[in-house]
């Protein structure tokens, strides 16, 4: 769960945002680059981010603030889910990531699982869309929502890509250990069920 300075800080930031983009006096320019300044100092007080790298994540947004997206596939195998090892953190994860601009949600997850796994998929059904902040994540400097979409394989075979060095299926009951700002076990839980239940309702926050 997201715990409160990083809730004030991604608010500050957030507002600091919007104000830069809108404002037109000097002034009022210059007290919104001062809240983004606190915002960074807040993150860098309570991580291991450098204070540059956080002041560059923050610099490359700009206009009016609002969650990011973070896509994950969940395609399923003789019981068990397809994972991918993660370079950057040595964890696995669902394949995925963020939405990139000028393709839709099911275009970003075959792209995405293509990248990672090796798999040709197609997309069958939206399986949830959470709120990072209402699940137990690690704390980001960004707020992000987190759409899960469930493929079938038609094609391909496991390879890796240039974020992964593995690509696995698990059960359930034997979860490799996984990288937690994507995925967490109660979310890959979650995504068992509707494979136990085809009927199951889409779930959101």
């Amino acid at each position: 769960m997201s715990t409160k300075w990083l809730h004030w800080a991604q608010r500050i930031q957030s507002l600091s945002q919007a104000g830069l983009a809108f404002s037109k006096n000097v002034y009022d320019l210059e007290r919104f680059e001062e809240l983004r300044e606190i915002s960074v100092e807040i993150i860098n007080e309570h991580t291991n981010l450098e204070m540059q790298k956080i002041k560059d994540l923050f610099a490359n947004d700009s206009g009016y603030q609002t969650p990011k997206l973070d896509i994950r596939g969940a395609v399923f195998k003789d019981g068990k889910i397809l994972m991918v090892h993660e370079n950057i953190d040595d964890h696995w994860s669902l394949p995925g990531g963020f939405c990139d601009i000028g393709l839709s949600p099911a275009e970003n997850i075959v792209k995405e699982i293509k990248e990672e796994s090796g798999f040709d998929a197609v997309p069958v059904k939206l399986l949830a869309v959470l709120d990072m902040n209402k699940h137990p994540h690690p704390p980001q400097p960004y707020h992000y929502y987190k759409i899960f979409i469930q493929c079938d394989i038609i094609g391909g075979n496991a390879e890796n890509g240039v974020e992964t060095k593995g690509v696995d299926f698990y059960r359930e009951t034997y979860l490799p250990k996984l990288s937690e700002s994507r995925n967490t076990k109660s979310q890959i839980e979650m995504l068992f069920e509707f494979l136990n239940d085809p009927n199951k309702e889409t779930v959101f926050d």
